[in-house]
């Protein structure tokens, strides 16, 4: 049986154990406890496009991969429209629990210089978990087009200003902005023809109402292996491991020539960096799998699976790189 002095002692010590217990747990030092659980449901990957995309695609075989390291399910929930913007204003606005996340792209990069009334501020409203990987976009023609290389279409649009067509599903995406940024190299005047999605613009080009696209990998990869189209370049510095016969077009014909896609993952901002660490190093697993590879290999992809910090640096230099190209083209988003 205790003596008073020593139950005293010891009602003393078990008040400042609640104490700090209570100081730790307001402060979010105790939280590590729960997040040793994490995570204890499915978690979801929203892409904002479409089912059935590159994109989507991407998503899918990650989300699969990265629930093997997690132990829970991983779904991919597909919200399009707005250019991007519904999709990821979902997940700028859910809990910072790490049990939803964004696929983000070329979009997320642009958006902030398209769009003057984002309903989220982009470089405040997440966090980055990992930069997945990074693929060229395509100088794509169709098989019978008079252009059988990059400099026959300078050479042509030099002649006649205004008169050649590039396609593109949409204003502000990949398929656009690479066309603007080479015409401004390359000092041309080329007409775009914006689409609803790569699919319209894909069959126009194939069915000649257009003369070219600088499609995506994965979007024009299937139609490359079907000879339905030619390519004649690829936007990144160097040659595409998917395709070592296409010449990078700054290479080829415009130095200094530099476009490409990517994929990255983000939380809400405000998630612990506990579980950003976890789903990094989830993520990590996943892209470094031979599935994850193969696919990433036929796409083009180039597989970056870095810290978050990597993705953060290189998206706020796309911001900066895209934004000039914008403002100097007078681009919009309509």
């Amino acid at each position: 049986m205790q003596t008073p002095l020593n139950l005293k002692s010891s009602l003393r010590k078990f008040g400042l154990t609640v104490t700090l217990a209570a100081a730790a747990a307001a402060s979010g030092i105790a939280v590590p406890s729960a997040l040793a659980a994490y995570p204890e449901k499915l978690v979801r990957i929203i892409v904002p496009f479409a089912p059935g995309g590159g994109t989507d695609l991407i998503a899918r075989i990650l989300g699969s991969e990265m629930s093997k390291d997690l132990g829970q399910s991983v779904i991919i929930e597909n919200k399009p429209g707005a250019g991007t913007i519904i999709g990821t204003d979902s997940v700028a606005k859910s809990a910072p629990d790490g049990y939803t996340l964004l696929l983000a792209t070329f979009a997320h990069a642009v958006n902030p210089s398209l769009q003057p009334k984002l309903p989220y501020v982009t470089d405040k409203a997440f966090a980055p978990v990992i930069l997945i990987g990074r693929s060229p976009n395509v100088l794509v023609v169709k098989p019978d087009s008079p252009y059988k290389s990059v400099q026959d279409i300078i050479v042509a649009a030099k002649a006649k200003p205004g008169g050649l067509t590039f396609a593109s599903q949409g204003n502000g995406t990949s398929a656009h902005l690479a066309g603007e940024l080479f015409k401004n190299l390359a000092k041309l005047d080329l007409t775009h023809v914006p689409y609803k999605g790569a699919g319209p613009a894909l069959t126009d080009l194939i069915g000649g109402q257009v003369d070219m696209m600088f499609g995506t990998a994965a979007a024009v990869a299937p139609f490359l292996q079907s000879g339905k189209l030619r390519a004649l370049g690829v936007t990144t510095t160097q040659r595409s491991q998917a395709m070592p016969n296409v010449p990078a077009i700054a290479e080829s014909s415009v130095p200094g020539y530099a476009a490409e896609s990517w994929y990255g993952l983000y939380a809400p901002v405000g998630t612990p960096p506990e579980i950003i660490a976890k789903l990094n190093a989830a993520a990590k697993k996943a892209i470094l799998t031979e599935t994850f590879r193969k696919q990433a290999k036929d796409e083009g992809v180039i597989i970056a699976a870095g810290e978050p910090a990597e993705l953060d640096t290189y998206v706020r230099g796309e911001e900066i790189r895209w934004r000039k190209i914008i403002k100097e083209n007078s681009i919009t988003a309509n």
